[in-house]
């Protein structure tokens, strides 16, 4: 009984100890974790509960390995982060600091997607490709940009810095820096120079086509009158 409490009590120090090292390593993607989701009531919380951290730790690791031609290593990492959190990152994508993925399930990263700092995905993303192309065939995402739930940015693409994507929305074309994207085919409109992730209003979205409705009934006000 004795050595079986000694295995217990290595077993939940080690246990800390990965937590411990997690803690430091990635404080600074736990911080912004915990400014950008309401729901996260503790560091604590954050660090063993929150599946999006997991997986970016498990990125981290197999990143390091793929980098260094361990590609069957880094893949199992991957395929076994995918089977724990529903997050699936290819090793060889480059993530940026402070990434946090809220929620998570069904995420899909691509080899060769590059993704900038301070960027916030939502559940049932995917960075994709969209044949059967070598080198570069998927999305470069800039810093400060927030993709919706669902929604899916394909091919090798750029979306500019403090860009929103809607929800659901399907992006196959390049989306200047400040940018709103909506619909299917994404159609982008001004955010009207705001940064949307600072709130996350995800409510008052600009679509472009009730903007160009809203400006056709003004007009025909101003006929009208005349």
């Amino acid at each position: 009984m004795s050595f079986f409490l000694f295995c217990l009590t290595i077993l939940a120090g080690l246990i800390v100890l990965k937590y411990a090292i997690i803690g430091i390593i990635f404080r600074e993607e736990i911080i912004n974790i915990r400014t950008k989701d309401p729901a996260a009531c503790s560091t604590l919380t954050v660090l063993v509960l929150y599946q999006g951290l997991h997986a970016l730790v498990a990125h981290r690791v197999a990143h390091w390995l793929y980098k260094r031609k361990f590609c069957f290593v880094s893949r199992s990492i991957s395929q076994l982060a995918r089977s724990i959190t529903g997050i699936e990152i290819h090793p060889g994508a480059v993530i940026g600091k402070r990434f946090f993925i809220d929620h998570g399930m069904g995420t899909v990263i691509g080899e060769t997607a590059i993704v900038g700092d301070d960027v916030l995905l939502y559940q049932g993303v995917t960075l994709g490709g969209t044949g059967l192309e070598k080198g570069k065939r998927h999305p470069t995402i800039g810093n400060n940009v927030v993709i919706g739930g669902g929604a899916k940015v394909l091919g090798n693409i750029t979306v500019g810095d403090n860009s929103y994507i809607g929800a659901n929305a399907v992006v196959v074309k390049d989306v200047p820096a400040n940018s709103t994207v909506v619909g299917v085919p994404g159609r982008i409109t001004k955010q009207e120079g705001k940064k949307i992730e600072i709130s996350l209003d995800h409510i008052h979205v600009l679509d472009p086509i009730m903007q160009l409705v809203d400006e056709l009934e003004q007009r025909i006000e101003k006929l009208e009158k005349k």
